[in-house]
């Protein structure tokens, strides 16, 4: 039987979402509870990877189990279990070939920078209190994102990856008072790559680049043309979207 699990968590403290070695990563760290709880090895498939230092408020994983159980107990069991910075939201039966990673449709991030200084954000958003943006420049070159489809530019050097490509649905910054997000929706990322589109829209926003310049870093498809990478520990996995016939379970 194949089940989903949502989880949330703080990756301050970790490598990751993805097990390496030598590192402490969230996937080790859920896989552990659950295979100590239900004394069985679990092999847990996470619906993408988050980088170190970056935080999800959603993720959805799917493992395998011979025998069933009632999913919001084993969900208490685990949290009990677990470290207080990841959190187990749901648990819940899916079909056996019901795939947390390649079902997919779609996947959201959120980056928080802050304008100013904040000592009880510091983990959370990224602090420019010496910076003067321009937003509506900033969403300019956000939306053009939508019109490309090979995002080479903004990929980390040197990853596996079959192809370059992401259909971008949405991206776009929102500002409240001190507050500025930018929320990007895509059917899939490249490492790093909402990093380096956030560290160059900075650079637009700075007025180091123009519009056009934006424009043709993507035409190079090539990263050294790009901006800086932006910190993580304002990066947000915010959600995973599924066909009906998954969400139907949640």
């Amino acid at each position: 039987m194949r089940y989903f699990i949502e989880l949330s968590y703080n990756g301050k403290n970790y490598h990751g979402w993805q097990v390496q070695p030598n590192a402490i990563t969230v996937q080790e760290i859920v896989k552990k509870a659950l295979t100590t709880i239900l004394r069985v090895d679990i092999d847990l498939v996470g619906a993408g990877r988050t980088d170190a230092g970056v935080h999800a408020l959603q993720l959805y994983a799917h493992f395998d189990v011979d025998t069933a159980f009632e999913e919001e107990h084993l969900a208490n069991k685990i949290n009990a279990f677990l470290p207080e910075d990841i959190v187990v939201d749901k648990i819940f039966l899916v079909n056996d070939n019901a795939h947390a990673r390649f079902d997919a449709t779609s996947r959201s991030y959120e980056y928080r920078i802050w304008l100013g200084r904040n000592p009880f954000l510091i983990d959370t958003t990224w602090q420019l209190y010496q910076k003067v943006l321009d937003v509506n420049k900033m969403n300019e070159a956000a939306s053009i994102l939508k019109d490309y489809t090979n995002f080479k530019c903004f990929s980390k050097s040197k990853t596996d990856v079959r192809t370059y490509n992401c259909v971008v649905s949405d991206a776009k910054w929102l500002q409240k008072g001190n507050e500025l997000t930018f929320y990007i929706t895509a059917d899939r990322f490249l490492r790093n790559m909402v990093r380096a589109i956030v560290g160059t829209l900075i650079e637009v926003g700075s007025n180091k680049k123009s519009i056009e310049d934006f424009v043709e870093i993507l035409n190079s498809r090539d990263r050294r043309n790009a901006g800086f990478s932006a910190p993580p520990q304002a990066l947000f996995l915010s959600e995973v979207k599924y066909p009906k016939s998954i969400v139907n379970k949640l």
